[in-house]
């Protein structure tokens, strides 16, 4: 399953775009928001974010 993020917890700091390995994230509107078709379900993205906004479902 993909990452999901949580846009109330979201800062925007895009810390996590550039951890992506698969390059799966992206920002719209100052949020993070992850493409599930091109996420490998990897989690590093989850533990690069400082606010825990992202969660694999």
């Amino acid at each position: 399953m993909p990452a999901i993020v949580d846009t109330e917890k979201c800062t925007g700091c895009e810390g996590c775009v550039g951890e992506c390995p698969s390059e799966a994230i992206s920002m719209a509107d100052a949020k993070a928001v992850i493409d599930a078709g091109a996420c490998v379900d990897c989690g590093v993205c989850v533990d690069a974010c400082p606010v825990e906004a992202i969660t694999m479902e």
